[in-house]
């Protein structure tokens, strides 16, 4: 699921900001933007934001801001001296400061000391991006709240218009029966009752949804159970609602009575939704 978690540390001499956003995923897909001073401690990082949140497409930014009067890279004074008597040969100025301006542009004339981690400052940075990590769970619990209470609701109203398929079948099996007598009527040809009670049988057997109608609604009351655990399920969840969808498609294709697949049609409405959502689940 989607997150975001944002920390800010102000130590004496810098701040630092932490961020961590997720989108969904299958799997876990970091992407660390950290300054190269921290580059020994990124490892370290990266497993701890793995086993906060395990998968999904994570940015991890760490920004230092300089907020004393220090920095981290130097001028090279030996080089640009260099540069400031080469350029002399082949320059007609005579002016120092126009030399020290072409020189400081140099390659190598700026030179970045690499100071070690302090680990005082590291375990505050620790400190900060479980405050993050922490956030980022928060923001991702909420969401993953809102998205159970549409779940519940969906699934619901498919339980409901299962009901209503239920209650309507006897209605769509008189009126094959009824559509059939009156089809046969209209042949004006006499014909064996009792063969045609038997054929009427066999014909009304093979739109029977009894059994759809069973499975059916199991799979709901299944999917009710698996998403009130408190496991990871969205794969489960998407194999549940494959099953949801054979059922409705199966009872829509025997139907043959308009009432009944304007019912399907619905059930099929409110699956597409589910299915849409459990993609920042899954």
């Amino acid at each position: 699921m989607t997150g975001f978690g944002k920390s800010i540390l102000q130590l004496p001499t810098k701040k630092i900001t932490i961020e961590v956003k997720s989108l969904n995923s299958k799997n876990l897909d970091l992407n660390a933007r950290i300054p190269s001073q921290y580059r020994e401690k990124e490892l370290e990082m990266r497993n701890t934001i793995a086993k906060a949140l395990e998968r999904g497409k994570v940015d991890f930014g760490l920004y230092v801001e300089i907020t004393a009067e220090e920095t981290s890279t130097q001028i090279n004074e030996a080089v640009v001296q260099d540069y400031m008597k080469q350029l002399k040969t082949i320059h007609s100025t005579s002016e120092t400061l126009e030399l020290l301006k072409m020189a400081i542009r140099m390659p190598d004339s700026l030179k970045t000391i690499r100071a070690e981690v302090d680990e005082t400052e590291f375990n505050a940075i620790k400190g900060g991006l479980s405050d993050a990590l922490e956030a980022i769970e928060n923001y991702r619990i909420d969401e993953g709240k809102a998205l159970e209470k549409d779940f519940i609701i969906r699934i619901n109203n498919i339980g409901d218009l299962l009901e209503k398929v239920i209650q309507i079948d006897p209605e769509r099996i008189k009126a094959v029966r009824e559509r059939l007598h009156k089809a046969v009527s209209e042949l004006k040809e006499q014909v064996d009752e009792n063969r045609f009670e038997q054929e009427l049988v066999y014909y009304l057997e093979k739109f029977d949804i009894t059994e759809e109608k069973v499975r059916l609604s199991n799979h709901l009351e299944y999917f009710t159970t698996t998403i009130n655990t408190k496991d990871s399920n969205g794969k489960k969840l998407g194999f549940i609602t494959q099953e949801i969808g054979r059922e409705i498609n199966t009872i829509g294709s025997k139907s043959n009575y308009a009432p009944m697949q304007q019912l399907v049609v619905q059930m099929k409405d409110e699956l597409e939704k589910i299915k849409e959502q459990l993609l920042n689940i899954l």
